[in-house]
């Protein structure tokens, strides 16, 4: 097993996307802490799938939107990063995640919730039973690259960064991801002792300190 902040090193993850992907996982430990004893789920491989879950990002990055996000290497690093991920995963980000999950040897399983947190299945999420997928997804869908917010802001936040991207979402897309998100937000605060607006920046701060140390 290796610890996660080496693994992040390893694939020279960008610290917007470390904090990030620490984020999304103290979120989903909040909740999984919090839900009633009668949900079933898996919390350790939530848990790594959400820190593993953009690994590959950086192929989808535009970097001169955001200079903030290259410090402190700079932007040439930074390219020379994202183009050796396009040549070696190709162009789809979520894609190159998976390839890295596999690389990790990671289980089926995790695989399984890696592959889940991506718009595409939002919906089948939101209709489905399994709550592991529903908390990854969920998790994702509160945190933007500076911190937890709510679905509306992380939405608007998001149509703001990709407005010119090529796969970005129309109005249309946004509201049906973000109805469904909204659905699944109900089904799972429907089981715990805490309310969506409990999850905060500060209410993860205690979380992000024990994921640094998490190994996978």
């Amino acid at each position: 097993m290796k610890n996660i902040i080496d693994i992040y090193k390893e694939y020279k993850i960008m610290p917007i996307l470390v904090m990030h992907q620490i984020r999304v996982a103290a979120v989903a430990m909040q909740i999984c802490e919090s839900l009633d004893i009668d949900i079933e789920l898996d919390k350790e491989n939530i848990i790594k799938a959400c820190l593993l879950h953009d690994m590959g990002n950086i192929i989808k990055f535009n970097l001169n939107n955001f200079p903030e996000q290259n410090k402190p290497e700079g932007i040439e690093y930074w390219q020379t990063v994202k183009d050796e991920y396009i040549s070696k995963y190709g162009k789809n980000e979520h894609q190159a995640s998976m390839e890295i999950g596999k690389e990790l040897g990671i289980s089926s399983r995790i695989l399984d919730l890696v592959y889940c947190v991506d718009s595409a299945s939002v919906g089948k999420i939101a209709d489905g039973d399994d709550f592991s997928q529903k908390v990854c997804m969920y998790a994702d869908g509160r945190v933007t690259p500076y911190g937890v917010v709510s679905i509306e802001e992380r939405s608007m936040e998001a149509k703001e960064r990709y407005k010119n991207h090529p796969y970005a979402f129309n109005e249309e897309n946004r509201l049906h991801f973000n109805k469904n998100l909204n659905s699944i937000e109900k089904q799972i605060f429907s089981h715990t002792k805490i309310k969506p607006e409990d999850i905060t920046d500060d209410s993860i701060k205690d979380y992000l300190e024990k994921l640094k140390s998490f190994s996978i």
